[in-house]
């Protein structure tokens, strides 16, 4: 046995590396063929990547499913080239190339909106994902290109700066230019090894341990002072050392229910997009079948989903919202619907109102994180929405930790569309802890996107808001996925997607205060971005010491 391992140790340490091999290698032909290797490589890793988020094929694994292992290889895969480059431009390039691929692979979707729901020309909504991508990837290659620049000496320092420069690209994702971090490395372990962490480190957190866990790795394997065997169970040791400590804690958290179970209605159109605001089809279908399904509704809550009635309330059919509001008025049930209101004065809001016994006024939330192009218009860019039809195009914000709707000892805190994908903003509703929310309530329409990829990388999301915050989730959707998510982000019920139907379940809320929503509440991400730019700091400080 003991043979057969330096056997092993002693071929992979006579595979030169692709560096090596260009230093050695006079024709130029040659060196531009293994140069173009590195980039088939790292596009290569970056299409694994977004695979690792929501796995779409119907072989090998479930559909749907993330797979951590496949996240943290794209990452070693990636690192393993940057850690052999001789110019930290060689290394922005290779960085550049791997973030625009993973992107380009997450968010492919985008294109059915715009082009197909939208009317902008193919070639035009193409180009303007590839562009998208291309200007969010600058982030990842201006980290790539200082990890080589700042080279510092030591397998874990050189990793934990690749770490800390890695979270700094993804935070830069969440908060500049409106944010869109969708597709972020971390939602691949909301299952596996990390799982338990997310309750402390958040999403953020579990993509920077990903990150120090793939560079270990590979520049462990490519330095060749670790045997390759041990370089992989020094990462796995990690692994298990980094949960062990609060695995414990961690479960001990999830016995804090805040009531009994609450019955729920989930309700699931599947209005076809291009009909939703065409007032001889879709908008007469969805008013008829939610009406139909909220009045017969039995349960505690029924949710009808984002934009479920596609009316304002003054357009809407003579009687049709006081019948709603007659009933639930009394007895024993509530109701959150989705609807756009507002008028041209006041400006619109894609909202959701809340009916329930003994109010005097509807519950109201307006969305906060609004989709640019699709919700309102970035400065300068009105051109680029004339060339595409979709309506209410321009709504205005709500506040950031609006009230949650107070039912059967239950606090509602609904979210629209994609605001489950910012953990913090959710947060700044559990400061308060009397006042925090016990049940996440999700209002979606990604019809948008088709019958894509796009649904099941949202229903991660959703399960890794449930981890972080120990709480349930329950998700009203136009096409899917219409679900109840509970506390620990495991699905328990679920409707097929693309189907017409209501999805009746009980969930039951939680109480308890993680340490992640103790912090992000209170802070934000700005304790993240300190660790990433101390770290970053100190490795300008040790190089120019030497």
């Amino acid at each position: 046995m003991e043979r057969g391992r330096d056997l092993i140790d002693s071929m992979i340490s006579s595979l030169p590396t692709i560096p090596a091999l260009l230093q050695n290698i006079d024709p130029p032909a040659l060196r531009k063929r293994l140069s173009l290797l590195q980039v088939v490589i790292v596009l290569l890793a970056g299409g694994a990547h977004a695979l690792s988020l929501a796995w779409p094929f119907a072989f090998g694994f479930a559909p749907g499913q993330p797979l951590w292992g496949l996240q943290l290889l794209a990452l070693t895969l990636l690192v393993a080239q940057l850690d052999g480059c001789r110019t930290w431009q060689r290394a922005a390039k290779l960085g550049g190339w791997f973030a625009t691929a993973m992107l380009c692979a997450t968010f492919w979707w985008l294109f059915i909106s715009m082009h197909v729901y939208g009317g902008l020309a193919a070639p035009l909504a193409v180009l303007a994902v590839v562009l998208l991508a291309a200007f969010l990837a600058l982030y990842y290659a201006a980290a790539c290109g200082l990890f080589v620049l700042l080279a510092p000496a030591g397998r874990a320092w050189r990793a934990m700066v690749f770490a800390a420069l890695w979270l700094l690209a993804e935070l830069a994702r969440v908060k500049l230019f409106t944010g869109f971090p969708w597709g972020e490395g971390g939602y691949a372990h909301v299952d596996g090894w990390a799982r338990p962490l997310a309750a402390w480190v958040g999403v953020h957190g579990l993509s920077l341990l990903a990150a120090f866990a793939a560079a270990w790795l590979a520049i462990s394997l490519r330095a060749f002072k670790v045997r390759w065997l041990s370089a992989l169970g020094i990462v796995a040791v990690s692994m298990a050392a980094a949960w062990l400590p609060f695995a414990g804690l961690f479960q001990a958290k999830t016995d804090a229910a805040s009531s009994k179970p609450m019955s729920v209605t989930l309700l699931q159109g599947n209005i076809p997009q291009n009909e939703k605001f065409q007032s001889g089809s879709g908008v007469a279908t969805a008013l008829r079948w939610y009406g139909e399904q909220l009045q017969g509704a039995n349960t505690a809550l029924v949710v009808a989903p984002e934009t479920a009635i596609p009316l304002l309330p003054l357009q809407l059919p003579e009687g049709y919202w006081p019948a709603l509001q007659s009933r639930f008025a009394s007895g024993q049930q509530a109701a959150l619907i989705g609807l756009p209101l507002g008028s041209v004065e006041a400006g619109y809001a894609n909202a959701v109102l809340g009916l329930k016994p003994g109010q005097l006024e509807p519950y109201r939330y307006d969305k906060h994180h609004l989709v640019p192009f699709g919700e309102f218009v970035p400065a300068g860019f009105r051109w680029f929405i004339d060339l595409m039809h979709i309506p209410l195009g321009d709504f205005k914000r709500g506040a950031v930790g609006q009230p949650s709707l107070a039912w059967q000892g239950e606090r509602l805190a609904p979210n629209i569309c994609y605001e489950d994908l910012f953990g913090e903003e959710l947060g700044a509703r559990f400061v308060d802890a009397a006042q925090a929310p016990t049940i996440f309530v999700n209002l979606s329409n990604i019809a948008w996107f088709g019958n894509t990829v796009a649904i099941d990388q949202h229903l991660q999301i959703s399960r890794m808001r449930a981890l972080e915050f120990d709480r349930p989730m329950i998700r009203a959707t136009n096409t899917g996925a219409t679900v109840i998510i509970d506390h620990q982000g495991q699905v328990t019920h679920s409707l097929p997607r693309h189907t017409r139907g209501a999805l009746v379940g009980e969930v039951q809320g939680r109480a308890s205060i993680t340490p992640y929503a103790w912090w992000v509440g209170r802070f934000g991400l700005w304790p993240l971005w300190a660790l990433g730019l101390t770290v970053v700091g100190l490795a300008l400080l040790f190089r120019r010491r030497r």
